[in-house]
């Protein structure tokens, strides 16, 4: 598995796996209306967006054939206002390819970036019911937050967690 900088062509595999990966990770999350009508064409059209801001690191997990089978995303939220610090915004992997270490690779990757930018916090939106959540608990994310939002029709909990020592992270990757 490769890990490696995203770049404007892989905007449609970025697509395709954010909204397989959807389906599947909220699938007992989030109503199947709202995820079946979930599309190709406009999370590509969004990706080929995200690819062209400057501010959002963007990475893929790249198999050995060229095959985009997940991507990890880093950036600061505007509604972050916290010194020295950044946010992961999405990890997300084809179900397939869960488990696998592959998204340890990303985490790795994504908080190399943060301390290459000498942040010394890091921020995740996670939805509570979202098994991930264990994943950056595990890596010593703290929650310091929940929060409700509606998506799809459907208000869910979002936990906001933090690290506080991008170095303690790193060692343990």
């Amino acid at each position: 598995m490769h890990i490696r900088k995203a770049e404007q062509k892989d905007a449609s595999a970025i697509a395709k796996v954010h909204v397989d990966s959807w389906r599947t990770t909220y699938k007992e999350i989030m109503s199947s209306d709202f995820l079946n009508g979930l599309s190709y064409e406009k999370r590509t059209e969004l990706w080929e967006e995200n690819l062209l801001e400057k501010e959002n690191h963007i990475i893929v997990a790249e198999t050995s054939d060229g095959i985009i089978v997940g991507f990890g995303t880093a950036a600061k939220r505007k509604s972050n206002t916290v010194e020295r610090s950044g946010d992961l915004t999405s990890i997300y992997l084809f179900e397939d390819y869960q488990g696998q270490g592959i998204g340890k690779m990303l985490l790795k990757d994504l908080f190399l970036f943060f301390k290459h930018l000498d942040y010394e916090r890091v921020f995740v939106e996670v939805l509570e019911d979202n098994k991930t959540r264990f994943f950056y608990e595990y890596y010593g994310a703290k929650l310091i937050d929940t929060v409700q939002l509606k998506i799809g029709g459907t208000v869910l909990n979002e936990l906001i967690y933090e690290w506080e020592n991008i170095d303690q992270v790193l060692e343990k990757l």
